[in-house]
């Protein structure tokens, strides 16, 4: 507990500082405020990943804590905990699998799948895989739009509307109240590029977790869960300040094998498993060379391809 309250402190205090530095240099000139954005975005994206591991149940020790934490969370990350817990779950359990794509996970095709498509399809996936289209404007999109109806979702609406209205009606309390202290337009002129920061960059860590060059995607008869969090999922090894503000979910490949441990424990049990430094590893420029060049799945032969000529 004593190290979950540190690790939420450190991540708070800082995210709500720049804030305040935001709103003070704005009045100088709101270029200024831009400038510290990125940052900020980057505490935002460390506060989803504690929303994520009380989603998990790994945060603190009481699920009654994880609950409450996540909930409270889920208004400065603009993303549903109950309906994200759903979802993210569905993903843990069908990760790497090809016949449960489609549940919390960036579109993938096989090779077949593309070619049986319209040409009017294949443009389309074309356009939803592309990484600029992806993390520009994907990525804000969900967070900020689709977060909020329950409808179109890979899960039944009814399960997951209750979360979602109920983050809904808190963020238009939030929104109202801080508006009516500070001022609407300027509350929104925080607000908006520090979420559409966290979005692009949280979309983009979740794109090169599971597609890579050495990623393996199995059938149901040789499916198992741990082979697929091993085999399925990157070691994104980020520069060590990157690593720590994203809460070290670049560590993929242990937090798909075990779900318990918590986020500020990953780089321990890295160190303990040396052999798993090497394993799947992933740096940014390789990660931006594979999210150009790999697009469907190869059934025949078990890897991932670009597109046809």
């Amino acid at each position: 507990m004593r190290r979950a309250l540190a690790e939420l402190s450190a991540t708070l205090g800082p995210f709500v500082a720049l804030i305040v530095v935001m709103s003070l240099v704005t009045d100088i000139h709101y270029g200024l405020a831009l400038l510290i954005a990125p940052l900020a975005s980057g505490f935002l994206v460390r506060i989803f990943i504690i929303q994520h591991d009380c989603g998990h149940g790994s945060f603190f020790p009481s699920r009654r804590a994880n609950d409450a934490a996540g909930r409270i969370l889920s208004i400065f990350t603009f993303t549903p905990y109950g309906a994200w817990r759903h979802e993210h779950a569905l993903h843990h359990k069908g990760s790497a699998h090809l016949e449960r794509r489609g549940v919390g996970d960036i579109k993938l095709l096989t090779v077949r799948e593309y070619a049986a498509l319209t040409r009017f399809g294949r443009m389309r996936y074309r356009l939803l895989r592309n990484p600029l289209f992806l993390v520009c404007i994907g990525g804000p999109v969900y967070f900020m739009i689709l977060n909020r109806v329950p409808w179109g979702r890979s899960v039944p609406a009814h399960e997951i509307s209750g979360s979602i209205f109920g983050l809904d009606a808190a963020l238009l309390v939030a929104f109202l109240i801080t508006g009516q202290l500070f001022g609407f337009m300027s509350v929104a002129a925080i607000v908006i590029p520090i979420a559409i920061g966290a979005s692009m960059i949280g979309v983009w860590l979740f794109y090169v977790q599971h597609q890579f060059e050495d990623a393996q995607w199995y059938d149901g008869r040789t499916w198992s869960f741990r082979v697929a969090a091993l085999y399925g999922s990157s070691y994104y090894c980020l520069p060590k300040p990157l690593a720590w503000l994203t809460g070290y979910i670049g560590i993929h490949t242990i937090h798909h094998l075990n779900l318990g441990i918590p986020f500020y424990r990953l780089p321990e049990c890295l160190d303990a498993a040396p052999e798993l430094k090497s394993f799947n590893r992933l740096t940014f420029w390789g990660s931006v060379s594979d999210s150009v060049r790999y697009k469907l799945w190869d059934e025949d032969r078990r890897c991932l391809v670009g597109y046809p000529r």
